[in-house]
């Protein structure tokens, strides 16, 4: 298994990028978010993961060990294939994803593309217990409520769902703690 990569980026792609290792370029399928920070002629390092199929052989890169991990966690759940697995990690923060596990709460899951009610419950089912929380599960609980609040009032907006993730996880540690009107104020600041 290719479990990293480093080099330059010589393409940048819709969600993904073509980096030269050592003279091979190789395409690497990425999150949103990490794709939007890639411009030619940029060195970058990515953790890796390597789909083999049948017909071809697909590598994935993620910024962080902890997006690799729960990607491969996704995967693992049937009916969870790569894209989908790549469209949650772009729609939600690693944090995000932790949380709507281990408080079991599939509808954050469900307001991904490709992800509905069904699967979102059956990824619940599926990784609770592999996925250990990050806090308390009554902080995450009214944190995860707050933040699916401000998050629907952005999507509502017209803000897609990543922009919109972006501008929750762009909030101070002392707006992260405020009320949902608080919240949303500063998410839309970060957009003016």
């Amino acid at each position: 298994m290719i479990a990293n990569i480093s080099g330059e980026i010589t393409q940048v792609l819709d969600g993904q990028v073509v980096i030269n290792v050592g003279g091979v370029g190789l395409l690497v399928h990425l999150t949103e978010a990490a794709c939007l920070a890639c411009q030619p002629g940029m060195k970058r390092s990515f953790h890796t993961y390597l789909v083999v199929r049948e017909d071809q052989l697909t590598l994935y890169g993620f910024e962080h060990l902890e997006a690799r991990d729960l990607f491969i966690h996704l995967i693992s759940v049937g009916g969870i294939g790569p894209k989908i697995a790549m469209a949650a990690l772009s729609a939600l923060s690693p944090e995000t994803i932790r949380r709507a596990i281990t408080a079991d709460q599939p509808e954050i899951f469900a307001n991904v593309p490709g992800i509905g009610k069904k699967t979102a419950q059956k990824i619940i089912l599926d990784l609770q217990g592999k996925i250990q929380p990050l806090e308390p599960l009554e902080a995450i609980s009214r944190m995860d409520e707050i933040d699916a609040e401000v998050m629907e009032a952005l999507t509502a907006l017209g803000y897609s769902i990543v922009e919109a993730q972006t501008a929750i996880q762009s909030l101070s540690r002392e707006d992260q703690e405020a009320d949902a009107e608080t919240r949303l104020r500063k998410a839309l600041q970060y957009f003016g």
